[in-house]
């Protein structure tokens, strides 16, 4: 197979050229670059497909697991997700994954937003009530992204410590009060439940104001729900968070607690691909790091909130 680096370059040319060599029939559709992805970058195909081809990512299994399970999970699912039509297999043009999928209609929430938050957050909860089942045994696990946060300090210390001092700001302390309280929390208990795993603003679309897909399954897995909760707070507005755990209605204090941590190291994750320089994360994407730190104020809002409605022991 020719080496290609890494790092080569996607155009229309290589779009089309690679759907001759495998999907002949397809290869005369309109074809045009979808902005934004980062592990992944889309190609709308024609009105109602898209090719979803590796761009930073580099792991066939992700791609496949899409392949494998979307195509069981969307009728039961409330939302349009995409889902996998064609395959494409690495080659000699192109040693990378890339797979023909449905198109999901919508702006994705980092380059729009949702103005109808009481109806995101129903939307939102019903989602993940319908996603949140248990798998199968031969689901895949992931016990990095999958784990106790009490397994993920050293990344969390490490997010930390990298983003930029003006963005973050006095907010340190609070900060990492919250995860230390997701850190204390009691463990998920239950069996393990389907779970989207990267929930952010570049991982849904939203059309009249809310939410109207989810897309990128490339982190799904079996496990602990609290992972995808954490979208109370990295998806809608300000103030939502709080109906959509009451419409939710299956997380407990513990969850809640995980889920708010879990948060604040994806805002943090966030931040830092919108950060420029060294310090940055390599193929970085600018919108992302407003959208961290707009997530994080709703965090941290919240946790003060609930500070101020306790009442002193």
């Amino acid at each position: 197979m020719t080496d290609l680096r890494d790092d080569t370059e996607i155009t229309e040319s290589l779009i089309r050229s690679l759907l001759r060599d495998q999907h002949p029939d397809l290869a005369e559709l309109p074809l045009r670059e979808v902005e934004g992805g980062w592990g992944n970058q889309m190609w709308r195909l024609g009105d109602e497909l898209a090719v979803r081809i590796q761009r930073m990512d580099t792991d066939f299994d992700h791609q496949l697991k899409e392949r494998q399970w979307l195509p069981l999970l969307a009728p039961r699912l409330p939302l349009p997700i995409p889902v996998p039509m064609r395959s494409g297999a690495p080659s000699e043009r192109f040693p990378k994954m890339w797979t023909v999928m449905t198109w999901v209609p919508g702006l994705p929430l980092d380059q729009a937003s949702i103005t109808r938050s009481e109806h995101a957050a129903d939307t939102l909860a019903a989602f993940l009530r319908a996603l949140h089942v248990a798998a199968p045994a031969d689901a895949p696990a992931d016990t990095l992204r999958g784990g106790h946060p009490s397994d993920l300090t050293n990344g969390f210390d490490d997010f930390l410590g990298s983003v930029d001092v003006d963005v973050i700001g006095s907010d340190v302390a609070a900060v990492r009060a919250v995860w230390e309280d997701a850190v204390a929390a009691p463990a998920w208990t239950g069996p393990p439940v389907w779970v989207h795993g990267d929930l952010h603003p570049a991982n849904v679309v939203v059309e009249d104001g809310t939410l109207a897909g989810v897309v990128d399954f490339g982190d799904l897995f079996a496990g602990d729900p609290a992972v995808d909760l954490a979208a109370a707070w990295l998806l809608l507005p300000m103030g939502a968070a709080a109906r959509f755990f009451t419409v939710y209605a299956n997380a407990d204090d513990a969850a809640i607690r995980r889920a708010r941590g879990l948060a604040v190291l994806k805002c943090l994750f966030l931040m830092l691909m919108g950060q420029n320089g060294d310090r940055g994360l390599p193929g970085g994407k600018q919108a992302w790091g407003p959208a961290g730190r707009t997530a994080l104020d709703r965090v941290l809002a919240d946790v003060g909130h609930e500070s101020a409605s306790t009442p002193d022991a």
